[in-house]
C-alpha cells in the first residue's frame, strides 16, 4: 500500500547541510531544489531564515556559494559534501522538496510503498542514525470529502479559525446556504479529521 512518510533525520557529521545547520541553530534552512550526483556531489538551491553565507563559504564541502537575493544560496557540493544519505539511496526513495534543514535534522516527506519505507527505517537503525517519525497516512485516502473540502476552503479565506475571528458561524452559514447548526457539525468533523491526521506533529512541536 501507497503511504506518504515525514520523517526527521539526524544528519551525519560532515554533510555540508547538518553541519551549517548545527553551526547556526538559529537558522531554518529550505532546500528548495537539489540535484544529488554520484560521491555525494551535486547543486542546491536553498533559501534561509538568516544571513549563513559565511558559514557556507567555509564549509569543505561546499565547492562554491553564490548569492541570489534575500538570504538565498545556490551552492555547489563537493565530492564527500553530501547528498542523500546512503539509507534513502538504499531504499531507493526520493524525498520531496523543498524541504527545510534545522540544527542538523532534516525533515523529508516520503512518497513510498509501506515496504519501502519499513526498509528504510531498518537500514536508518543499521547505520546507528537517528530519526523520529513524525507522521505517516495512506495517500490513497481522501482526508477530507469534496464538501468537506468547499466548507474548509470557504472558512479559511473568510477567516472562522483566525484570532480573533474575522466571520461569524452564522455568517459563514449564510455563505454557504445551510443552517447554523449543519455547518456547526460540518465544522466539526473538519477539525477532528484535521487534528487526528497531524497529532504527531502537534506533539512533538509542544511541549
Amino acid at each position: 500500500m501507497a503511504q506518504q512518510l515525514r520523517i526527521g533525520v539526524r544528519l551525519p557529521e560532515g554533510h555540508w547541510s547538518g553541519d551549517v545547520s548545527r553551526s547556526r541553530p538559529d537558522a531554518v534552512m529550505r532546500i528548495e531544489e537539489t540535484m544529488p550526483l554520484a560521491k555525494g556531489r551535486g547543486t542546491a538551491q536553498i533559501s534561509s531564515s538568516t544571513d549563513i553565507e559565511k558559514e557556507l563559504n567555509t564549509h569543505f564541502g561546499i565547492d562554491m556559494v553564490t548569492v541570489l537575493d534575500n538570504n538565498r544560496y545556490t551552492v555547489e557540493i563537493a565530492p564527500g559534501g553530501g547528498g542523500f544519505i546512503r539509507p534513502i539511496r538504499d531504499a531507493g526513495v526520493i524525498p520531496h522538496s523543498p524541504f527545510e534543514v534545522r540544527d542538523g535534522w532534516v525533515d523529508w516527506t516520503i512518497e513510498c510503498t509501506s515496504e519501502k519505507s519499513k526498509e528504510l527505517i531498518q537500514s536508518l537503525q543499521d547505520f546507528d542514525i537517528p530519526y523520529r517519525v513524525i507522521s505517516t497516512r495512506a495517500t490513497g485516502s481522501r482526508m477530507l470529502t469534496v464538501k468537506q473540502r468547499e466548507v474548509f476552503d470557504l472558512a479559511m479565506r473568510e477567516g472562522y479559525w483566525e484570532t480573533p475571528r474575522r466571520i461569524t458561524l452564522t455568517m459563514l452559514a449564510s455563505l454557504l446556504s445551510v443552517s447554523k447548526s449543519t455547518l456547526s457539525v460540518q465544522l466539526h468533523k473538519i477539525e477532528g479529521t484535521v487534528l487526528s491526521s497531524f497529532s504527531d506533529e502537534v506533539r512533538r512541536r509542544s511541549p
